[in-house]
């Protein structure tokens, strides 16, 4: 607690934005590599589906994920089947639904890198024996890892944010899936806005620092490449 806020909400939602930014970038790294890679119509077709959460709003694809996922729904009873807890109203639920939703904040950084590195140094490694795992740790990794920090800075801060999503698929649980952003509505709407400004400005340094981290990281990658 402090000043009589509880800050449980802010821890969840600081678990939520670093669980989904480590899987959009364990699992989003593969598709970023293959949207570089593909030409033509199918790769417009898939950048508009990675893109879409860019424009739909939060609550269409909340409300789709809760009747995918949720009870009823056919993720929702294959993963009841295996005799897991429900997805929805869960910390797990969350994560999937944030994943979904800042996909585009990892892909479209990780694509623009790998694009802009091209084939040439992958091939050059090739000929002299590494193979596809060794070149993406010692080629490609390292040449694109300011496009890596962008990713996950990006996918972290929009997660942290995030509320319409998350308020569909978790509702609004204290202790379990009430995140700051639904917290400090709750505070507004109850007229507490000191317990509200408390948790806002918390926010409000915390992605400001984060920004200012991440700046100032490029900055000196680009010097040492100048």
């Amino acid at each position: 607690m402090l000043m009589g806020v509880d800050l449980q909400p802010l821890w969840i939602t600081l678990q939520v934005a670093f669980y989904t930014t480590v899987l959009l970038i364990v699992l989003g790294t593969p598709l970023a590599l293959w949207l570089a890679r593909i030409q033509g119509m199918k790769k417009a077709v898939f950048e508009a589906m990675v893109a879409l959460p860019l424009v739909l709003p939060p609550t269409v694809l909340g409300f789709y994920l809760l009747v995918t996922i949720g009870p009823g729904g056919p993720i929702g009873d294959l993963w009841a089947s295996f005799g897991f807890e429900p997805l929805t109203f869960s910390m797990t639920g969350l994560v999937i639904g944030s994943f979904l939703y800042s996909l585009p904040f990892a892909i479209q950084p990780l694509m623009n890198g790998f694009e802009q590195l091209g084939k040439r140094p992958g091939e050059v490694a090739a000929t002299l024996g590494a193979g596809p795992i060794d070149r993406f740790f010692s080629v490609t990794l390292p040449l694109t890892r300011r496009h890596y920090l962008v990713a996950a800075t990006l996918a972290f801060a929009h997660t942290v944010g995030e509320f319409g999503v998350i308020l569909m698929i978790g509702g609004n649980i204290p202790g379990v899936t009430q995140v700051a952003s639904i917290a400090i509505y709750d505070h507004v709407d109850a007229l507490e806005y000191s317990e509200a400004h408390v948790l806002s400005a918390i926010m409000l340094v915390m992605s400001l620092l984060v920004l200012t981290i991440v700046y100032g990281v490029n900055r000196r990658m680009e010097a040492r490449f100048k």
